[in-house]
């Protein structure tokens, strides 16, 4: 027996040779697990796509798949009821198959291959993933328009239309004129940085673009660092898990593109009044009388509990999100939401072929003109020196009262322009540079600030992330790839100013309260890790702004009666409509404008500075990076294994299982590192940089990026988490282009192995070191009850070679049939074994000790196929148990293991049946599986052997 792999046809091996998969696409990994994807075509490469992610993010894909449709409910329980509620009633997946259809028929097909892709990987991705396990959740399947679900589910609070909802009540509870009181980066966006470097401001004389953008973090990450490369194109970017190609940020090799969100308004509110008709249906007030409006209903199902029933209802304005019942109120009042891709049934996908297909920043700013949704602020470069710095998207033509708040809908004056888009801003970047770096020349800004994009919305970031990066970047025109950390990393707290100003000036402090003010005032306004006085700065900020939500200009937005509590709004859009997380996030504009009299400022921070005081005597400040941590979004709690979180161990204090996603960081929301706390309520931090990139022109292969965790999303595979440490530390990670240098595979695997640095060597180069088995990330864990934990790990046929041909070689494993093999041939072996996409083998370890070899195939890719008739959902296995001293003290330890393994086999609802062939001299083997309920079939002539089949279903154990 030689690992059952002499069936394959000349075709295939010469294919599987290459690294090709079957469909005519390479596969290659760098270092990081990294997935660089070649193929003949684009369509094979959308494919190829697909399939990659499915590998690496199934739980995600899956998660992201629910979402759109409404049914995370199913498998998730109650808590995900109201997204599932809001996504059916905004009619989210309607949208998106609209959408579709009005697809270009090659960007169709392109998006088709891509979800081809995604079907094909998923079950093998979802074996991996234990969150599936966790919920009793199976994958389903992708329709050619969920990639448009995945990203309108992904970014329909993206341009914050709850906020209209606050502002709403703050012109209820304070007047009209404090509407906009509160206006700053609200809970519903995001922080992202963005700029250009032309050719004067670099060492190289061509433009560099980067940035970082800030989001909420989830685990897996929201972004992807892919390549893809066929004849047309060759790209590297942060590709978004469920969708194709690479819309926000990619390098093609001769053009350079990034976004942040451009804060645009361009989704309305409108308040319905509704009514029901004799019939059940529903009835809606217009410009022009009552009219007939869509209406029907949907059940969610939820785990552990009763389905709901959720009415579906639409106006010609659009479908209503928030009340609606008709006959819930006397008024039956309803709100509905307008937004861009429901109106014109376009959502922009057409933009991202040809995206891929970009060489010139001309060809970049062509692709752009079909975006749709988000709203972005652009910067592109090329490697003859243009530059593009613009606004796309589409924002309707309507009244400006719009924006502001919830308007009526029978008011024909509050109707959008038929078919017209506001005209979308778009200026030069200056290129001439400045010799004495005096000069912003040759500088261009992107940071969601009043800047490009200020005609198109209402509340902008604040402006000190813009000003700091430009003061930054304009202190020196030697730029270099790898100095773009500094400004990734800046941690000057701007925004600190009017708080600190008002503390110099407030009057009567006691001696600790006194101390507390010149220590601030002394310190040099940087939101670093290791600094105390960053945190007694937070301290004082949350004591502030706690005193400011409770002063009488406030009380009407706080205490019983705050719009956080309001039963007539959805929990959904509760984070827009809590007071204090608002009072927080505006606190510098709230101590600047006259609000509060200037004495009741200085009072106010006075007395919380004595609290402050008092407080630190007891109970001294630490670090800044002891209580900012990270708390990143999960659908599930974390399930990675304790001391699985990088290939290297290299973590540290950043812990192992759950504590690992949460390491401390600096920065805060303001700062250039906008990891966003909210002030006042609490430290941790969930937005953040979900990404960093930077992009070279000169050198492609200088770029640079990281991500928060990691390329894969499979708990405890080595590249789940090990990009964390970089991340923490600010530091990126190299954009590898030469082919190579990358890790040719077929398959997919957990990969086992640890990068080091040689001194002696190229820096840039890694070396794969070996890991022990029992510290590999595992396929499969079990305790089986008075035996111990069995854990499945990928053989790494290098580090292994020699255990194995200490185990093959005895006489006891004669039936294995690799007696007289040297360990060069039991590596060979193993080697091409694992390089075969249906053919695995598996360590499996006994409480961390090697116990067994266990190989599972696909027989009808493997000559034994050629022997029985292979029926669908047939899975082959070999098992050679370890020469273990366990096995004669343990009574029944190969049925123990032989029930984890198995249990591994029809936890993959696709296998049906186990089939086994042991050679027909092995009694022992033979009469064992007939103790454990295989059915004996007939004997088979393979050239090594004559075997027994025998077979196990899963009705013989209960399981059909």
């Amino acid at each position: 027996m030689t690992a059952g792999v002499d069936g394959e046809r000349p075709g295939e091996r010469r294919n599987r040779a290459r690294g090709e998969e079957p469909g005519g696409h390479e596969v290659f990994r760098d270092d990081w697990g990294i997935p660089h994807l070649r193929a003949a075509d684009a369509l094979a490469l959308a494919r190829a796509q697909g399939h990659a992610t499915a590998l690496d993010r199934a739980w995600q894909l899956e998660t992201e798949r629910h979402r759109v449709l409404g049914t995370s409910a199913s498998h998730l329980g109650a808590d995900a009821v109201d997204w599932d509620r809001f996504v059916r009633r905004a009619r989210i997946a309607d949208t998106a198959r609209r959408c579709f259809d009005r697809l270009a028929p090659q960007t169709a097909a392109w998006v088709t291959a891509y979800v081809d892709g995604v079907n094909e990987g998923l079950a093998e991705g979802a074996a991996q993933a234990t969150e599936f396990a966790a919920v009793g959740l199976t994958p389903g399947r992708w329709e050619p328009w969920t990639p448009l679900g995945v990203w309108l589910s992904t970014h329909i609070l993206f341009a914050g239309f709850p906020t209209k909802l606050w502002r709403e009540e703050v012109a209820r509870r304070l007047g009209e004129d404090r509407m906009t009181l509160f206006a700053t980066d609200g809970p519903g966006t995001a922080g992202s940085n963005g700029w250009l470097l032309t050719g004067a401001r670099t060492a190289t004389g061509a433009p560099i673009v980067a940035g970082d953008p800030h989001r909420f973090i989830e685990d897996p990450g929201v972004y992807q660092q892919i390549r893809l490369a066929c004849p047309e194109f060759d790209v590297v970017g942060l590709a978004v898990p469920g969708i194709p190609g690479i819309a926000h940020f990619g390098h093609t090799g001769h053009v350079a593109w990034a976004i942040t969100n451009a804060m645009a308004d361009y989704q309305d509110l409108y308040r319905e009044r509704l009514r029901r008709t004799p019939d059940g249906g529903v009835e809606a007030l217009g410009p022009d009388g009552w009219y007939r409006a869509h209406a029907h209903t949907e059940t969610i199902e939820v785990a552990g509990a009763e389905p709901e029933q959720v009415e579906v209802i639409e106006t010609d304005r659009g479908p209503v999100i928030i009340g609606g019942d008709p006959e819930s109120t006397a008024s039956g009042e309803g709100i509905s939401l307008r937004y861009p891709p429901r109106v014109t049934g376009e959502l922009g996908f057409d933009a991202l072929p040809a995206l891929l297909e970009a060489r010139t920043v001309a060809d970049v700013d062509t692709a752009l003109d079909r975006w749709v949704e988000p709203v972005n602020v652009v910067l592109a470069a090329d490697t003859a020196g243009g530059t593009l710095h613009r606004v796309a998207g589409h924002v309707p033509v309507r009244p400006y009262a719009n924006r502001l708040r919830v308007v009526p809908a029978e008011d024909p004056a509050y109707a959008w322009r038929e078919g017209e888009a506001v005209p979308l801003p778009r200026t030069e970047v200056d290129s001439s540079g400045g010799s004495d770096g005096g000069g912003s020349d040759g500088i261009a800004v992107m940071a969601n600030e009043r800047g490009l994009a200020a005609p198109l919305g209402v509340e902008f970031a604040p402006p000190h992330r813009a000003r700091r990066i430009r003061e930054v970047l304009d202190a020196d025109t030697d730029w270099t790839s790898d100095a773009q950390a500094a400004v990734h990393t800046d941690t000057l707290l701007a925004s600190s100013r009017p708080l600190l100003s008002l503390l110099a000036e407030a009057p009567g402090l006691g001696p600790a309260a006194d101390h507390l003010r010149g220590r601030l005032l002394r310190w040099d306004r940087h939101m670093d890790a290791d600094s105390t006085d960053a945190t007694l700065y937070a301290r004082l900020r949350g004591d502030v702004v706690h005193r400011l939500a409770a002063h009488p200009a406030l009380k009407s937005l706080t205490g019983e009666d705050d719009p956080w509590r309001s039963p007539a709004y959805p929990a959904l859009f509760r984070p827009w409509l809590a007071a204090v997380p608002r009072i927080g996030y505006a606190l510098e504009s709230l101590l600047t404008v006259g609000l509060l009299p200037y004495e009741d400022r200085l009072a106010l921070v006075a007395a919380s500075a004595e609290a402050v005081a008092g407080a630190a005597e007891e109970t001294p400040p630490g670090p800044w990076g002891e209580v900012h941590r990270l708390s990143p979004w999960q659908a599930l709690p974390d399930r990675t294994p304790a001391g699985s979180d990088s290939a290297d161990g290299s973590l540290g204090s950043v812990g192992s299982g759950a504590e690992a996603i949460r390491p401390g960081v600096a920065g805060d929301h303001d700062c250039v590192l906008s990891t966003s706390s909210v002030p006042g309520v609490t430290d941790l931090f969930a937005r953040g940089p979900a990404a960093r990139y930077v992009w070279d022109l000169a050198r492609r292969e200088d770029s640079r990026w990281a991500v928060p965790f990691g390329a894969s999303g499979v708990p405890g595979s080595a590249h789940h988490r090990d990009q964390t440490p970089l991340w923490v530390r600010g530091e990126l990670a190299p954009v590898v282009t030469d082919w190579n240098l990358l890790h040719r595979t077929t398959h997919h695997r957990t990969t086992s192995h640890r990068t080091t640095r040689h001194p002696e060597e190229n820096p840039a180069v890694t070396v794969a070191e070996p890991v022990a088995p029992a510290l590999r990330p595992a396929v499969h864990e079990q305790k089986v009850e008075g035996f111990g934990t069995v854990r499945l790990v990928p053989v790494e046929p290098a580090a292994d070679a020699e255990l194995l041909h200490g185990w093959v070689t005895e006489e006891r494993a004669r039936f294995w049939g690799m007696a007289d093999h040297t360990r060069e041939q039991v590596r060979e072996i193993y080697e091409f074994v694992d390089s075969l996409p249906t053919h695995h083998a598996y360590l499996a370890l006994r409480d961390g000790v090697p116990a067994a070899l266990f190989q599972t195939y696909e027989p009808d890719a493997d000559p034994v196929g050629e022997c029985y008739d292979v029926q669908p959902g047939d899975f082959g296995v070999h098992l050679l148990i370890a020469p273990a001293e366990g096995e004669g003290a343990v009574k029944g330890y190969t049925e123990a293991l032989l029930t984890a393994f198995i249990a591994y086999i029809f936890s993959d609802p696709s296998h049906l049946r186990v089939i086994v062939e042991p050679d027909t001299r092995n009694e022992k083997a033979i009469a064992r599986m007939v103790r454990i309920g295989f059915e004996l079939g007939p004997e088979i002539r393979k050239p090594e052997k004559t075997a027994r089949l025998a077979f196990l279903t899963r009705a013989a154990l209960g399981l059909a």
